[in-house]
């Protein structure tokens, strides 16, 4: 077992076992389905193979994205997503560093309603919301998600206003204090003095509101797609719900003979509906990291 000073051998065995047990039941998923993207239908009906395919087969990806129209569907997901999250950003900074720094009658009370909209499921105002943008003229528009983030009203955005509260409480009030001494205002204070040293809470934030927003589909359907897709605008996670039927349409438009639809190409349009946000996890890892050290976040 070691001693205070040095790990010993058993208790380093038992903790790297138990982090490869825990790393493969989450990896397990995501290695069966690259490896099942890439197999021919020959592949899935030959019982001997089970994870190497005889030749990696790059034509269920191509038909994949095809049926998902990938590339418009990427970018409006980029744009469904990246524009609340800037709105996110924008509102609840501002709204956090507000009940960090200010004492106003009522303060415990917006307290206590934004931790009580948190917990309140979605479902219990979604009539409400539905009927509301309709009243508005945003439903079936992007405007559905750029509004409500504007006024700190988006997806999970109390989570992100108790973030920002978080962590400017931290911040040291002489350095507030001394900027309004050499004669800044309060909005100068802000932005000279508490947002550059926010940088981890902008990432965190930026970070699950982006995936969030990517990750909504009911939402996203009942409020900009459309019911019965009435806008223009989709995602890569709605076309992946509408795969087969999707797919459908595509095998009986494609000029080439295109292959039924199976549990590899299924695979294929899986992977590539996450693939973007994959990516984007391994690019920022180490920021991700470390900003949640610092907003104090336990995870999610």
């Amino acid at each position: 077992m070691g001693t205070k000073d040095r790990e010993g051998f058993l208790k380093q065995f038992s903790v790297y076992a138990l982090l490869i047990c825990i790393g493969f039941i989450y990896l397990y998923p995501i290695l069966h389905m690259i490896s099942s993207s890439l197999m021919t239908l020959d592949d899935l009906l030959d019982s001997s193979i089970k994870w190497l395919p005889s030749s990696f087969n790059l034509e269920n990806f191509r038909q994949a994205a095809a049926s998902m129209d990938f590339w418009r569907a990427l970018w409006q997901s980029v744009v469904l997503a990246g524009v609340p999250t800037i709105c996110n950003l924008l509102s609840c900074s501002v709204i956090g560093y507000g009940l960090a720094r200010f004492d106003f009658p009522g303060k415990k009370i917006v307290m206590a309603v934004i931790i009580l909209s948190f917990v309140l499921p979605s479902q219990i105002t979604m009539i409400p919301t539905y009927v509301l943008y309709s009243n508005l003229g945003i439903q079936n528009t992007i405007w559905a998600f750029v509004l409500p983030a504007l006024f700190g009203q988006g997806f999970n955005a109390p989570i992100f206003i108790l973030i920002f509260w978080q962590f400017f409480r931290q911040i040291p009030k002489v350095l507030i204090e001394a900027s309004r001494i050499d004669g800044a205002g309060y909005f100068k204070s802000f932005y000279k003095v508490a947002l550059p040293s926010a940088a981890p809470a902008f990432i965190t934030v930026a970070l699950f509101s982006f995936v969030w927003y990517w990750n909504e589909s009911y939402l996203t359907e009942l409020y900009v797609h459309g019911i019965y897709g009435d806008s223009s605008w989709t995602t890569l996670v709605i076309q992946l719900d509408n795969f087969s039927d999707n797919y459908s349409s595509y095998q009986q438009t494609a000029t080439n003979a295109a292959t039924n639809l199976n549990e590899s190409i299924n695979m294929a349009g899986t992977l590539l509906s996450i693939l973007p946000l994959m990516i984007l996890y391994f690019v920022l890892q180490r920021h991700f990291v470390e900003s949640i050290d610092r907003t104090g976040i336990t995870g999610e």
